[in-house]
């Protein structure tokens, strides 16, 4: 059984980020900057959108989305996550500033081959939670280290999240984040995902389906 580090270790031994290379990207979404971050913690290449100057503000809209090749990519119907990451983009341009932080966490944190394993384990009868826990992990094996030392990196006061997610919400404050509020990223359920955005709603609290509270 896969066992979710201690967000207290993650505290105690401070990730290290390092902004490697800053671009400009221009995107159907409007103008960004990727910023290119290493760590001291995996070799993967966890990067962020940055939306204006976000330095010393308060209440900056940030979006941590956790890779999904299948959502982000393939415009996967099976679940919401290449929709938020739309509506998340839309959102920080609306704004004027902001940052979309992309995590290579494939699958909730257990990778790609295991996510589709699960996606067929789905097929068979089981909710996304559960299909996790038979494959011996955790149903959710995300943590936000990186993304915390992200936004300690570009300086940011304080942050309004975009989530649907409670968890997320208190494992950023555990790390030191200080979030003011939430922005909602609900997207609209249809016949391929709705069955998944239930689970999340009953089995992992998040707030879809008008069960948002304010933060």
């Amino acid at each position: 059984m896969s066992v979710k580090p201690d967000i207290r270790l993650v505290i105690d031994v401070k990730t290290q980020v390092n902004d490697l290379v800053q671009t400009p990207l221009p995107t159907e979404y409007g103008e960004f900057v990727l910023h290119y971050y290493s760590n001291s913690i995996d070799n993967k290449e966890h990067i962020a959108l940055v939306k204006g100057d976000v330095s010393h503000k308060e209440q900056v809209p940030v979006r941590i989305h956790s890779e999904c090749f299948t959502g982000d990519v393939l415009g996967s119907r099976r679940c919401d996550c290449g929709e938020q990451l739309a509506m998340a983009m839309q959102l920080i341009n609306d704004a004027g500033f902001g940052v979309l932080i992309y995590l290579r966490q494939e699958g909730r944190g257990i990778g790609l081959l295991k996510k589709l394993q699960a996606y067929n384990l789905q097929d068979q009868g089981m909710d996304t939670v559960d299909a996790n826990i038979h494959l011996g992990y955790l149903a959710d094996e995300r943590e936000y280290s990186i993304a915390a030392s992200i936004l300690e990196s570009l300086q940011i006061k304080s942050i309004q999240l975009l989530t649907n997610n409670p968890q997320k919400i208190d494992d950023l404050k555990k790390l030191g984040i200080n979030v003011q509020g939430r922005i909602p990223v609900e997207v609209i359920a249809h016949h391929d995902n709705v069955d998944y955005l239930k689970t999340k709603a009953k089995k992992m609290a998040h707030m879809l389906f008008g069960s948002q509270k304010k933060q």
